[in-house]
């Protein structure tokens, strides 16, 4: 069944009691119990299984070809989850380009619980490799990279790790089950924060684990998710799953105003350098293409100067909204370096822009003048 199909069938069926064609949201936060104590139904209590969160991941397993998903509260919950699936010891192997949300987890909560994390560019196998340990337990693989949208050889990757006798972990976030599918190319686990464009519209929060397998790992990850209750809402979980129909649509139409976008600041006097892995000047673009569907709504862009010369174009945009997160509707434009905070590694004239759905027309004036 092709995507399109699955974007709008997958964990959906119709409610069999009223033939409700849209799934209902069961609220309920606990579930009744059989005469002899069993629970024939499926569900116990909220944190364990939630009958629109079963839906969720149904679908989410379906769209990535996995095996079964976890839902969570967040895209860090979820990112949580996976080390908290570890043991005291184990070593991760990380990109130094990733969500900043990523690398602050690693430093500042799982040391002190006792991960070791080793950062590499992941973007060279061979650094990877030196990295590796016998007690490495993951390689985790962002591709296309926050917020320089570097790529990374998910293949090449995948087997590094396998032959380590780790797990290779992708968070799939920005390329979304359209533009990629790491678990054909030999990931284990997905990660995603249903946030940004699984959601897709700017009013939920959640994340999600995506197992290949449905292995002990998945089981550590879900145990997390039930001890822990990181888990999303009800109504979080329905708004996802129909943000999910559109999906495929959406993210087609997200790349193509980036492209257009990115062309047009290429060619921009006041810009120093543009990221986007759609554009042949990309230093990885011929693996982007083989490896990805289509680019993303995501792309960043180094203003010619300062931090306070990227500031100021910014400050003018009137189309684009100056504020964090990706993926919605809507076109958002942000200085990173300042969101990160001081030990941020992306540059002082740098902005992230999420490309929305307006028209490219539209978006490109904005920039224009904000630039002149």
């Amino acid at each position: 069944m092709r995507l399109e199909t699955l974007a709008v069938h997958a964990g959906r069926r119709v409610d069999p009691t009223t033939g409700a064609v849209a799934p209902p949201i069961h609220l309920s936060t606990t579930f009744e119990r059989d005469p002899d104590g069993s629970y024939s139904r499926g569900h116990l209590y909220a944190r364990n299984s939630n009958p629109t969160r079963e839906a969720l991941e149904a679908c989410l397993a379906a769209l990535e070809g996995g095996a079964a998903a976890a839902a969570f509260a967040s895209g860090s919950a979820a990112t949580a989850a996976v080390f908290q699936a570890l043991s005291p010891g184990d070593h991760v192997v990380a990109p130094h380009d990733a969500y900043h949300g990523t690398g602050r987890l690693l430093r500042e909560t799982f040391t002190r619980w006792g991960l070791a994390t080793t950062f590499a560019d992941m973007t060279n196998p061979a650094e990877v490799q030196r990295a590796l340990r016998p007690t490495t337990r993951v390689v985790w693989v962002e591709t296309p990279s926050n917020p320089m949208w570097k790529v990374s050889d998910i293949r090449a990757l995948a087997a590094l790790a396998h032959d380590a006798g780790a797990r290779c972990v992708c968070d799939n976030t920005v390329a979304t089950p359209v533009g990629q599918s790491p678990l054909e190319l030999g990931a284990d686990l997905i990660v995603h924060a249903t946030t940004k464009y699984l959601g897709g519209h700017g009013d939920l929060m959640g994340g999600a684990v995506i197992a290949r397998v449905a292995d002990d790992m998945l089981e550590r990850v879900r145990a997390v998710q039930a001890s822990g209750g990181g888990i999303p809402s009800p109504f979080d979980c329905w708004l996802v799953l129909r943000g999910i129909q559109t999906l495929p649509w959406r993210v087609r139409a997200h790349g193509e105003n980036a492209l257009k976008l990115a062309r047009f600041l290429a060619e921009h006097r006041r810009v120093e350098a543009v990221h986007y892995p759609g554009l042949p000047s990309h230093p990885a673009h011929a693996l982007a293409a083989r490896q990805m569907r289509c680019f993303s709504g995501m792309l960043s862009f180094q203003v010619r100067g300062s931090a306070a010369e990227a500031l100021g174009v910014a400050a003018k945009v009137r189309v684009f909204t100056r504020a964090t997160s990706f993926g919605g509707t809507d076109s958002l434009i942000e200085h990173r370096a300042s969101v990160e905070g001081p030990n941020s590694r992306t540059p002082d004239n740098l902005l992230r822009v999420s490309v929305g759905l307006e028209h490219a027309d539209d978006l490109i004036a904005d920039l224009e003048e904000a630039l002149s």
